[in-house]
C-alpha cells in the first residue's frame, strides 16, 4: 500500500486483495474484545487506508472461529473507571471511537461467532454486514449496568426499527444469524465457510466501480438520512454535478461507446 503507518498493528492483521484492504480484529484470546490498543490501532489504520487511492473498499472482519468482536474488553475498562475522573472519562471514552463511521469509502463487515455490544457497534458502523451462520448479535450492556456507548442505541434504531431496537437492547437478549438477516440487522447470510470470499467479492464488484464515484454516492445516501426529502434531492444535484467534472466521468462513457473496461483514473 502507498499510504503507511509508523509501525504494523498488534491487535489487528492487514492484509489486501487486489484493490480491497482486509482488516481482521487480532485478539483472540479475548474474543477479539476492543481495549484502548486496539482502538487506537484501527484508527491509525484507517486513516492510513483511507488516504491510500490503491484502496478502494474495506473488508472487517475477526480472526478466530468464535468471535467477530466480544465488544469493550471490561477487564481493562473497570480498572479505568477505578482511576479515572468522569470528566476524564467522557473524553478518552469517545476518542477515536467513530473513526470506521468516518471511512469515507465502502465497509463491508464478515460477522462470524459473536459479536456483542460494541462488536455490534462496529458493525452497525459499516456500509453492508455479511453474516456466517455461526453469527450472533446481542447488546448486554443492560447486564452490566451500562448502555450501549458507542452509537448502539442510534445506529440499531435506524437499522432496524425503533420498536425491534428497545426490544433488543433493553432485553439484551441474543438474535442468531437468521433473524438478523430477517430484520435487516445483516444483509446476507452465507456460510462460514464462504463469509470471507462473499464479503471480498462483494468489496472487489464495488472497487471495480469508479472511486470517486462510489465515494460521492455513499456520502450522497448517509447523509440525506437526516436531511428531508427536499434538502437529500438538493444534496444528490450537487454531488452529481461534481461528479461531472471529474476525469472518470468522461471515461465512463467513453468506454461503453469504444466497448472496453472503463481505466479509472480516480479523479
Amino acid at each position: 500500500m502507498s499510504a503507511t503507518m509508523s509501525q504494523a498493528p498488534e491487535t489487528l492483521l492487514l492484509s489486501r486483495h487486489k484493490q480491497v484492504a482486509i482488516i481482521t480484529l487480532n485478539r483472540p484470546q479475548a474474543l477479539n474484545a476492543i481495549n484502548l490498543q486496539m482502538r487506537g490501532e484501527l484508527f491509525d489504520v484507517l486513516e492510513a487506508l483511507r488516504k491510500d487511492p490503491e484502496v478502494r473498499a474495506l473488508v472487517l472482519t475477526g480472526g478466530g472461529d468464535k468471535a467477530f468482536c466480544a465488544g469493550m474488553d471490561l477487564r481493562e475498562f473497570s480498572q479505568i473507571l477505578l482511576h479515572t475522573p468522569l470528566t476524564e472519562l467522557r473524553r478518552f471514552r469517545w476518542e477515536k471511537s467513530d473513526a470506521l463511521a468516518q471511512f469515507d469509502k465502502p465497509v463491508i463487515a464478515a460477522v462470524k461467532g459473536l459479536a456483542v455490544g460494541g462488536g455490534v457497534e462496529l458493525a452497525l458502523q459499516c456500509d453492508v454486514c455479511y453474516a456466517g451462520e455461526s453469527a450472533s448479535f446481542a447488546f448486554a450492556e443492560v447486564s452490566r449496568g451500562l448502555i450501549p456507548g458507542n452509537g448502539g442505541t442510534q445506529r440499531l434504531s435506524r437499522r432496524i426499527g425503533t420498536n425491534r431496537a428497545l426490544e433488543m437492547i433493553l432485553s439484551g437478549r441474543t438474535v442468531g444469524a437468521g433473524e438478523a438477516v430477517a430484520i435487516g440487522l445483516a444483509d446476507r447470510l452465507v456460510s462460514d465457510q464462504d463469509l470471507l470470499p462473499s464479503a471480498i467479492e462483494l468489496a472487489e464488484r464495488i472497487a471495480a466501480n469508479a472511486p470517486v464515484a462510489v465515494r460521492l454516492a455513499k456520502t450522497a445516501i448517509l447523509r440525506g438520512q437526516d436531511l428531508s426529502l427536499a434538502e437529500g434531492l438538493q444534496l444528490e444535484r450537487d454531488l452529481a454535478s461534481f461528479a461531472y467534472t471529474t476525469d472518470d466521468a468522461q471515461e465512463g462513457p467513453r468506454a461503453f461507446v469504444e466497448k472496453r473496461p472503463p481505466q479509472w483514473r480516480g479523479q
